[in-house]
């Protein structure tokens, strides 16, 4: 039987997709739900997977092409020769292939029959229970992407247990189950696009209707076919084993027949769960390459034997935990400059992932519709690094969080927005307004494997030092295990970036829309300087020295206003007077 791959609908506002690559090959065995090819809109960037196991027979539209919802990509053959079958939704899996299995018995009388009639009740008991639907996300956010379901249809779910994984232009998060029970079946499939409110899965009681019956049709057709063998078929099978590389198009075996009958008989073997026979994104191959993670030695979780992120973290946490002590005889050895690995990207051509094209669009814009100007103040943070380093550990044992300079710097920049609300403020241009904002709600840039990203502390200005590093950390964590919440990054009036984390000395800070200020903080480090001590005068000290930096829109705020609002900064935390809250 023939099966058409087709577009399907990406989006409620989504009418045409552009084909960006193609994950396999015409000849090359694909498996049901395998991710096949690559589709970008101007919404979404997914993959579209194989409705149906069997040899890519036919590729009808080029990489680069844009064609309509529904129009047909490519043709699977599973070599029994029936005519192709358009597929209405990506969504559909074996069950759409049930109608199409019953010619099969007229043309192959023998085992062909047993699998068309085990497939016909299959539609037949609809799961009655409760629905699982996309809940509503943030206040912008009207669609979600499936990723990955936690759970198979089958199994049992406890109330509030992740269920699966939804992705938005904003953030990837969890859906809890609503109810205990039985996943009686997934009515959206991984990498599929559903609006706020649509029905995802049905939990009930007791075992699922026909749970297994989807898979059956898989394997079958593939069973008769060494009977029809007059072509020399074990050519293209020998060879699928002995490319272990990224399917891409370029590297796909190029001797491969077009469509033979016997190819998927011998063929199965070829998939492999590993890193090298699974197509990998570049996004997880960058995160391996930082990690250190051998991609080869990675079994991959997602459909297809695809490697995931989540793969490369739990190997990365696995290895580490398995580091043994140094060596002794290596601890005294002279310092080495670092071993560097060549990134696997180096040299490649690779789609601009969504969440960096949002990044970008938001800083064009803000570089677009503000006049920008940085300033430059030098602070003396001596007393802050020796407060710290005498309260950190009584801090950690009663907080329950590291006491890092950061809370420091954020608790100075909000007592000085109170003084200075010209910087925590908007320029509302339509009404040709100004709001002077009476909360002070700090944007915290958090750098993720996703990309920057900028969690809110609402109401910053009526947390003590404490209450500053626990939304910190408790933030942080979040973004870095992709549970943050749509809520959790908005409504920012104020904004601060610690680039100096990472060791730069400092950067002149973009402001982001719809504020007018931003504060960056440099690297911390220690040089001579020129101090007034009381008893000897002028002398020259070892101190701990820091650049903030200070981006804003000069339409609202002007040099002056910025000067001000830095010098109070200075002033708090070089006076260091925080002895109460950390108990000093």
């Amino acid at each position: 039987m023939a099966v058409s791959v087709t577009l399907p609908a990406l989006g409620e506002s989504v009418t045409e997709g552009t084909v960006t690559r193609w994950l396999k090959a015409e000849g090359e065995r694909v498996e049901a739900d395998e991710p096949l090819l690559e589709v970008s809109t101007d919404k979404v960037d997914t993959e579209i997977p194989a409705p149906a196991a069997g040899v890519l027979a036919n590729i009808k539209v080029a990489e680069d092409e844009t064609v309509e919802v529904g129009a047909e990509l490519a043709v699977i053959d599973d070599g029994t020769g029936a005519p192709a079958e358009a597929k209405p939704e990506a969504g559909a899996e074996a069950k759409a292939e049930a109608p199409a299995a019953e010619p099969a018995p007229a043309a192959q009388p023998e085992p062909t029959p047993a699998p068309a009639q085990a497939e016909a009740p299959a539609p037949a008991p609809a799961a009655e229970g409760t629905d699982v639907v996309l809940p509503a996300l943030g206040e912008s956010v009207t669609e979600g992407t499936i990723t990955r379901w936690l759970k198979q249809v089958g199994e049992e779910v406890a109330e509030d247990e992740p269920l699966l994984e939804v992705s938005t232009d904003k953030v990837d998060t969890e859906i809890p189950a609503p109810t205990s029970g039985t996943l009686q079946e997934i009515l959206v499939g991984e990498d599929e696009t559903a609006e706020v409110g649509s029905r995802l899965a049905v939990i009930g009681k007791g075992a699922p209707a026909q749970a297994p019956a989807p898979a059956e049709p898989a394997p079958k057709p593939a069973e008769p076919a060494p009977a029809p063998a007059p072509e020399p078929a074990p050519k293209p099978a020998a060879e699928a084993p002995a490319a272990p590389g990224p399917v891409t198009p370029a590297e796909a075996p190029a001797p491969a027949p077009a469509a033979p009958g016997p190819t998927p008989a011998a063929a199965p073997a070829a998939p492999a769960p590993g890193g090298e026979g699974a197509y990998v994104t570049p996004l997880v191959r960058k995160l391996a390459s930082e990690s250190g993670v051998d991609l080869a030695e990675v079994k991959g979780t997602g459909v297809g034997g695809r490697i995931r992120k989540q793969d490369v973290i739990a190997a990365a946490e696995a290895a580490e935990a398995a580091k043994t002590q140094p060596p002794a005889a290596a601890a005294p050895a002279a310092p080495k400059a670092p071993a560097l690995e060549v990134s696997p990207l180096r040299g490649q051509t690779v789609k601009m992932p969504r969440i960096r094209k949002l990044i970008g669009d938001n800083m064009m814009k803000a570089l677009h519709e503000q006049a920008q100007l940085t300033s430059v103040v030098e602070v003396d943070t001596t007393k802050i690094m020796k407060m710290r380093a005498r309260a950190k550990d009584a801090f950690a044992q009663r907080e329950g969080v590291k006491l890092s300079p950061m809370p420091f710097f954020v608790k100075a920049a909000v007592q000085a927005l109170k003084a200075h609300p010209v910087v925590n403020a908007r320029i509302n241009d339509a009404e040709g307004t100004i709001t002077y904002f009476d909360t002070e709600n700090i944007g915290i840039a958090v750098d993720s494997e996703k990309g920057l990203m900028t969690p809110v502390i609402k109401g910053a200005g009526d947390l003590n030092l404490a209450g500053i590093a626990r939304k910190t950390a408790e933030l942080a964590g979040n973004v870095r295990a992709n549970k943050i919440s749509p809520d959790d990054l908005s409504g920012a009036t104020f904004t601060i970036s610690n680039t100096g984390s990472r060791g730069a000395l400092f950067d002149t800070v973009i402001v982001p829309p719809s504020q007018v200020g931003i504060l960056g903080i440099g690297a911390t480090v220690k040089r001579p300087v020129v101090i007034d001590h009381p008893e000897l005068g002028e002398t020259i000290a070892v101190r701990h020295m820091t650049y903030l930096v200070l981006s804003y829109d000069h339409r609202l705020v002007d040099g002056a206003d910025a000067a001000r609002y830095l010098t109070t900064v200075k002033e708090i935390l070089e006076a260091a007077e925080f002895e109460s809250e950390l108990g000093l």
